[in-house]
């Protein structure tokens, strides 16, 4: 049976937040890794609270836990519907341990081809 990863993230301007004049470089790291995991077939699902505010009330987790914590909790990813990270993205080698997959499978990818600025920062 494959494992479940549903991330709750909080408000953005678009549904990976990778948008706007200053790109934040977690997420764009972790839309890279979500998009190279779908690419294997494995499929993260994320709701974001400005566009899927339903998905947050839906989930009596969720729910109970901004009802406690506020906003501030998120982002929080859940693995088979139990909490396992609040309050910032998971990192490569915890995505690993959560899927049974290599780290390496992930850290290959985990870098943009291209980025913003002719700078070569990314």
């Amino acid at each position: 049976m494959s494992k479940k990863i549903e991330i709750f993230d909080p408000a953005m301007c678009c549904s990976t937040g990778v948008c706007g004049p200053s790109v934040n470089v977690e997420l764009l790291r972790v839309a890279t890794v979500i998009n190279s995991l779908a690419n294997k077939g494995i499929m993260i699902t994320r709701f974001g609270l400005s566009s899927e505010p339903q998905a947050f009330v839906d989930n009596t987790i969720i729910n109970q836990l901004l009802m406690e914590e506020g906003v501030e909790i998120l982002p929080v990813t859940m693995l088979d519907g139990e909490v396992v990270k609040t309050k910032e993205y998971p990192s490569n080698m915890e995505f690993a341990q959560y899927l049974d997959i290599k780290v390496e499978e992930l850290e290959k990818n985990d870098k943009p081809k291209s980025c913003c600025c002719s700078e070569g920062c990314c």
